[in-house]
């Protein structure tokens, strides 16, 4: 089994032409247009600069080299619209099932309630494994608010990860 699986991501990696059936049309645009807004020079390609322009476009500055150079080096080559959707893909094939991270949760929340402590889930983030700063905190509290009992609902932020908007914003 493993020398197939071997085969399909040397197929995945090398064939471009597979990257596009992964994705619906609608999918497809919206790289495209997030890859526009990314490619800053026009020139069809993702480079280092392209991407220090993006970030100082949204109010980042001083980005350092290695981290710009980290960014690039993920792509086997240059990064061009095909190649930014295959890479798309590939981190998107790694992110667990909605039911897997459900259970994750399910364990924090013994009575099933659907919902965990804001203070418990952020003191875990903050001191567990691979530990959430003050800024990351600040803002999954912004995209996922607790409720005025300091409930926060891990079902919608399930959902989020794994389909990528919130359920009320559809």
């Amino acid at each position: 089994m493993a020398p197939k699986k071997a085969k399909r991501r040397a197929a995945a990696e090398g064939g471009s032409s597979n990257v596009f059936s992964m994705f619906d049309q609608t999918q497809i645009q919206e790289f495209k247009e997030a890859f526009t807004v990314i490619d800053q020079n026009r020139d069809g390609i993702i480079d280092k600069e392209d991407l220090r322009d993006t970030f100082a476009a949204m109010g980042r500055l001083n980005v350092k080299n290695e981290e710009l150079e980290a960014m690039i080096k993920e792509a086997s080559g240059p990064i061009n619209f095909t190649v930014f959707l295959t890479m798309f893909g590939e981190k998107l094939k790694g992110a667990d099932p909605e039911d897997v991270i459900l259970g994750a949760f399910k364990v924090l929340d013994p009575d099933g309630k659907g919902s965990v402590k804001k203070q418990f889930l952020e003191e875990l983030l903050t001191t567990q494994c691979d530990r959430f700063t003050p800024e990351e905190v600040k803002n999954m509290w912004h995209a996922f608010p607790p409720d005025v009992a300091g409930n926060v609902d891990y079902k919608n932020i399930c959902y989020v990860i794994t389909h990528g908007e919130d359920k009320e914003g559809e």
